[in-house]
């Protein structure tokens, strides 16, 4: 193949060029529209798919396929961004409108159950532009130090390599080879379970497999009623704590959550570098906005500055800065917020799929205002679980699913 060809989803070699030729879904579906007549049940479906199909950029081995939730973000951001520096109303409503835009399409993957990088796409387009905005928009104002664009930099590249390692295995289990179903009968009948999602629930005593050791040595050994389950969608038998993936199809070692903005699990062997790259944004992030907030609106403080800063649209590059220090102090909130849950799940060493879990069977404690669920199973004290979460990835595995058979 040259650069420009490809093999389509039927099989047949293809052209870049020829990407609006021989589309019978898309001749059949305007044909429909000139003539006023409904669509078939799945037009849609199918020309999505074709579509989805033929967007391709060229290569080297062959035009490569681009991944359709990677678009929007790259073209949208900006056109918003600039839209709303015209005018105070309009950064106003845009603002406000594209949280509520993105929880939206969030809630919709996630009731579909669908894997999508659109996430992963707008919080690397946003680190990126607002990047840009700051070098061209207010370093060249002449109150930003060659010491403070390097501060910045180094920021961002220590949470771009964090983000890096925390897209990696996050501790999935192995798959048994041959997809040969390990036998389970050496387990008691109450810990076979026939739950494919995999949820022993935490504090439960209804599953029984004996006493399970050595999860971490710093919190001693795990505390009898700790379990091991049986997922019948991977066919493997769980450590506990391990938990299955809808979305990846996978179970991981100590599942905390699936995070759509890194479009991968946080497990036992990524949670760590999870934290670091939310606690490397939120310094960077806030840093950022300081920097800008003083050039802009020079003799307030930030706080202020934010919410009152006079000439803010006097020209435009001042109101872009000022829209996109907006926007990064709602993404930072969010951010801000779901890590301070992280903490405090860690301070309590209980997982976030755990805390849903002990909600939906009402096993746990609310505290701190409902921030935290404390499930009591592993809690042994704000040091030891620090500890715990410090040496994750660290000790050696546990035994395979066929030795514990």
């Amino acid at each position: 193949l040259c650069c420009c060809e490809y093999v389509d989803r039927r099989g047949r070699r293809n052209h870049l060029v020829a990407c609006c030729c021989d589309c019978e879904e898309l001749d059949d579906g305007c044909d429909r529209w000139l003539r006023c007549k409904s669509l078939p049940p799945g037009a849609l479906e199918r020309i999505a798919d074709t579509v989805a199909d033929r967007l391709r950029v060229p290569w080297f081995s062959g035009a490569v396929k681009i991944n359709v939730s990677l678009v929007p973000p790259l073209v949208l951001l900006p056109v918003f961004l600039h839209v709303a520096s015209l005018h105070f109303l309009l950064g106003l409503i845009i603002l406000t409108s594209l949280p509520v835009v993105v929880l939206w399409y969030y809630y919709l993957t996630h009731r579909r159950k669908e894997r999508t990088l659109f996430f992963l796409s707008l919080g690397l387009f946003s680190l990126g532009y607002m990047y840009y905005v700051f070098l061209r928009e207010v370093v060249p104002r002449g109150h930003v130090e060659y010491s403070q664009v390097v501060a910045l930099t180094c920021g961002l590249i220590l949470m771009l390599a964090a983000l890096s390692r925390a897209k990696k295995d996050p501790g999935y289990l192995p798959i048994p080879a041959g997809n040969e179903k390990p036998s389970h009968q050496g387990l008691p009948n109450k810990s076979v379970r026939g739950s494919s999602s995999g949820l022993h629930g935490a504090g439960s005593s209804r599953a029984v497999n004996g006493e399970a050791k050595g999860y971490c040595r710093i919190s001693a050994e795990q505390p009898e009623g700790v379990k091991k389950d049986w997922c019948t969608k991977c066919q493997l038998v769980r450590p506990a704590r391990a938990g299955h993936c809808r979305l990846c199809g996978r179970c991981v070692r100590r599942l905390d959550h699936h995070c759509v903005w890194i479009n991968s699990c946080v497990g036992e062997q990524n949670h760590q570098a999870f934290i670091l790259a939310l606690s490397f944004f939120m310094l960077t992030s806030v840093y950022g906005i300081t920097l800008t907030l003083h050039t802009i609106c020079r003799g307030q403080t930030p706080f202020v500055a934010l919410l009152y800063c006079p000439g803010a649209y006097s020209d435009y590059s001042s109101a872009l800065s000022f829209t996109c220090v907006w926007y990064c102090a709602i993404v930072t909130a969010g951010m801000g917020y779901i890590l301070l849950i992280q903490l405090l799940n860690i301070s309590y060493n209980v997982t976030e799929r755990e805390a849903r879990l002990a909600l939906r069977d009402n096993t746990g404690r609310r505290l701190l205002g409902g921030l935290v669920i404390d499930t009591g199973q592993y809690n042994r004290g704000l040091l030891c679980n620090w500890g715990h979460f410090l040496s994750l990835g660290s000790s050696p595995p546990e035994r395979s699913a066929e030795d514990i058979v």
